[in-house]
């Protein structure tokens, strides 16, 4: 009997570990925003099915991370107008830690510098700022090291808010800066052009492995990206993904060394079309979603040097419904998730052809633009004014719609997370943890 209760014992934690994930950085565990956690919560309210709520001192576009025991949140201090880096206890919201990493929180009202999200590899809890400030700490809030990369590397020459978040994928860190190469409004460099760029970081120490530039074609608003670098191993090939500056790009994950581009999607040079979505990839093909509301382009993995438009698997022609400003689409079941918040519909896509097997026009008048989240069967929305919509993610059809915004809430777009059986919700100044 013994025997067999101690056998029962760990067949049962076998079970709780492979439903239970972490969220290591904001697209996951699988960098395409999904996660294969089960039993997901889809009803609940701001008083009913919650394992916690924690108010939080300001506002942030960061999506929550979770490691084990720990979620590490990125926020602002409006009270003090500091930018704060935060650890909470995931069973019970308590803070474990909070550090003041710089004071200021913006240079203009469409955003603050939190809205890169932190990452972790459960050693260290890595924090970039939209002020330039990249800052480790160990798992209970000890600086490992830290340094400003504007004052490193430059100024950042963007119209708005730089808020790239980093990438920590093996032993590198990934930093994404593409910007333009002249100044404007005041920022950037005056006596040499602002060169665009990404580099490897040691994620223990912050030692500088390479950077590598990124140069573009691209001309004024064009050149700058918010996007984030994604990896993708295709055919026994891992690169690292780069969009904005009117390309995507692969590159060798050990040198930064470009292995291919394409992009023709504004042959004009329209000065314009600044590029937010990340790169997706699965089923050999990386998406990348024009700005404004042109069309998304699926690009068939494999190739090197300059591709012309024969790498290209299919083109969107719906751009009532497949079209993305903002969110990055997820990659699950096989299938890409599209959300358009131009358009305010969600699509499931046929990864090789482009054929959309379902399109659901979202509810409500409030925009969508924080990325969806695809995990156990579900997608999770949330729009600026914190409204959470579960969709079927079969057959497109709505589960369920839940308010979780206060009065005044908008501009809400931290991404939702799914970690160890719950859902982690950041509104504009609370974090809600879903579930049991």
């Amino acid at each position: 009997m013994k025997r067999y209760l101690t056998f029962l014992l760990g067949c049962m934690l076998l079970a709780q570990s492979t439903q239970a994930a972490n969220w290591p950085q904001w697209r996951g565990p699988n960098f395409n925003g999904f996660t294969d956690e089960s039993n997901l919560p889809e009803r609940w309210s701001k008083t009913e099915n919650l394992a916690w709520t924690k108010d939080l001192p300001g506002s942030s576009a960061a999506t929550p991370v979770i490691w084990e025991d720990k979620v590490l949140v990125s926020s602002t201090d409006e009270t003090n107008q500091t930018l704060l880096a935060i650890c909470l206890d995931r069973t019970t919201g308590t803070i474990k830690w909070s550090n003041k990493v710089a004071v200021g929180m913006r240079r203009d009202d469409r955003s603050n510098f939190a809205s890169p999200s932190p990452l972790t590899n459960g050693k260290q809890a890595i924090f970039f700022y939209g002020n330039g400030e990249l800052v480790a700490f160990d798992m209970d809030g000890k600086k490992l090291w830290g340094f400003n990369l504007e004052k490193k590397w430059g100024e950042f020459c963007f119209q708005w808010t730089f808020s790239s978040t980093p990438l920590l994928y093996g032993d590198t860190l990934y930093i994404q800066v593409l910007q333009r190469d002249i100044p404007v409004h005041g920022r950037g460099f005056k006596e040499k052009p602002n060169e665009s760029y990404i580099a490897g970081l040691n994620p223990a120490t912050g030692e500088v492995k390479w950077k590598a530039l990124r140069p573009s074609d691209a001309r004024m608003e064009s050149l700058e990206a918010f996007s984030t670098p994604m990896p993708y191993t295709h055919d026994g090939r891992t690169e690292i993904l780069v969009v904005g500056g009117d390309d995507i790009t692969g590159h060798d994950p050990e040198t930064g060394k470009e292995i291919w581009r394409w992009g023709t999607w504004n042959p004009k040079r329209i000065t314009h079309w600044r590029l937010v979505p990340s790169p997706i990839a699965g089923a050999g093909i990386a998406l990348a979603c024009a700005p404004k509301k042109d069309p998304i382009y699926a690009v068939k993995l494999g190739g090197k040097g300059k591709l012309n438009d024969g790498a290209l698997a299919w083109v969107s022609n719906d751009q009532r419904s497949l079209s993305s400003d903002v969110p990055t689409p997820a990659f699950a079941y096989e299938d890409f998730f599209i959300l358009s918040d131009v358009r305010g519909v969600l699509s499931r896509v046929h990864p090789k052809t482009g054929e959309i097997k379902w399109s659901l026009e979202l509810p409500g008048r409030s925009k969508f633009e924080a990325s969806p989240l695809v995990a156990d069967g579900k997608v999770y929305l949330m729009n600026f004014a914190a409204d959470v919509v579960v969709v079927d993610a079969s057959n497109g059809t709505i589960k369920a719609t839940i308010p979780m915004g206060e009065r005044g809430d908008n501009m809400t777009r931290s991404m939702i997370t799914a970690a160890h059986g719950n859902l982690f919700i950041r509104a504009n100044n609370k974090l809600y943890c879903v579930g049991n």
